[in-house]
């Protein structure tokens, strides 16, 4: 198979061997969604900015990242063909816009199912996994409800509040996001919930096929999660759980957020409770989610555009930019508005010498648009 022609299986053709060069440019180490984004931006395709990573690195005082090898992404795309799978990238017309709107947005998510459900008003839904019996009644006939009144539920197929969601939802609308690959169920007893969803409802997956859900994985897969949807229902959840990360990034997306009360007295309930006291609002039914989702206008979502090429961006910086900025930098991360601020340099050169230093391997991004040196 030639690489265009496997370069057709992310999306439509034209320019599949344009589409090629971005998945490939995505599976590159030292590549994140936020270098990504900045590169097709700055460039306008990744066929011209795989070309222009070695200068970049130079530039930053190191190598050029190594590149995926070609015959890797033949294989993936061959294993997604061959699973049922399909490919959205970032600017296809079908990629979820709300996703769309992050700036950590996956480039590329690998689907199996109906991607029609995303056309819906999403709403996340998550909690502990050791969640109370009570708990997971309470999730399944809340996600059970919202289904019935036309929203499709998005979960993360874990145990305990995740299960009880799709199996509440499983007959209207939903969604699972895992953190391994599309063929890969974490945990083992919810293999037949998992194909129950991709099969009725809608799978998704950022990871390559064959990927086994690590630790760092999770994090990354609960930003899509709250990346999907209008707003965010956490039941039961430990003050420093997963699920309060998934409503953090909800919240930084500018996503409604609202928790389910629970006994003072139960730990499980701990994180819910200080949601509320921090300004999460406090739901108890299907009717209040609703109330708080439905004022939202679906003409205030931008649509997504026709194509994931941004427009060619010229911000290079000169070496005295490039000292100012790099000496603002230390291991402890600092905000990128704030070494805007302090280097009195234009926002683009800046975002251009961190990219520099980035792909030389210089520079990692934390959460919260913070960056700091390696």
């Amino acid at each position: 198979m030639t690489d265009a022609a496997a370069a057709g299986a992310p999306g439509a053709a034209p320019g599949s061997a344009t589409r090629f060069a971005a998945l490939r440019l995505i599976r590159s180490a030292r590549i994140g969604p936020v270098t990504f984004r900045q590169l097709i931006a700055r460039y306008g395709d990744a066929v011209a900015a795989i070309e222009a990573l070695p200068t970049l690195a130079a530039r930053g005082g190191g190598r050029a990242p190594v590149l995926a090898e070609e015959a890797a992404i033949r294989r993936e795309i061959a294993s997604v063909r061959a699973l049922g799978a399909r490919y959205l990238m970032i600017g296809d017309a079908d990629y979820p816009a709300l996703l769309a709107e992050m700036e950590t947005a996956p480039p590329a998510i690998i689907v199996r199912g109906d991607a029609a459900l995303l056309a819906r008003p999403c709403v996340a839904m998550v909690g502990a996994r050791n969640a109370s019996a009570a708990a997971c009644r309470f999730a399944r006939g809340l996600a059970s409800d919202l289904g019935a009144a036309g929203f499709t539920i998005v979960s993360g197929l874990a145990r305990g509040i995740d299960t009880a969601a799709h199996h509440g939802s499983i007959d209207h609308a939903t969604v699972g996001v895992i953190a391994s690959g599309i063929d890969v169920t974490f945990p083992p007893e919810n293999t037949g919930l998992q194909e129950d969803v991709a099969t009725r409802g809608l799978l998704i997956a950022e990871q390559p096929p064959g990927t086994q859900p690590l630790a760092r994985h999770f994090p990354s897969r609960n930003r899509i999660i709250a990346g999907l949807a209008l707003g965010t229902v956490v039941v039961e959840a430990a003050p420093k759980s997963g699920s309060l990360i998934t409503a953090r990034l909800a919240a930084e997306a500018g996503r409604e957020v609202m928790a389910v009360p629970g006994s003072p007295i139960d730990p499980r309930a701990q994180g819910c409770n200080l949601l509320i006291r921090e300004g999460a609002t406090l739901v108890q039914s299907a009717a209040d989610v609703a109330e708080m989702l439905r004022p939202i206008d679906p003409r205030a979502v931008r649509a997504p555009g026709g194509s994931y090429r941004g427009p060619p961006v010229a911000a290079d910086a000169g070496e005295a930019e490039r000292r100012a900025v790099t000496a603002l930098l230390g291991p402890v991360p600092v905000a990128v508005d704030e070494l805007i601020r302090q280097a009195d340099c234009a926002p683009a050169v800046v975002q251009t010498v961190l990219l520099e230093l980035e792909l030389a391997g210089r520079l990692e991004r934390h959460a919260g648009g913070r960056v700091g040196l390696i």
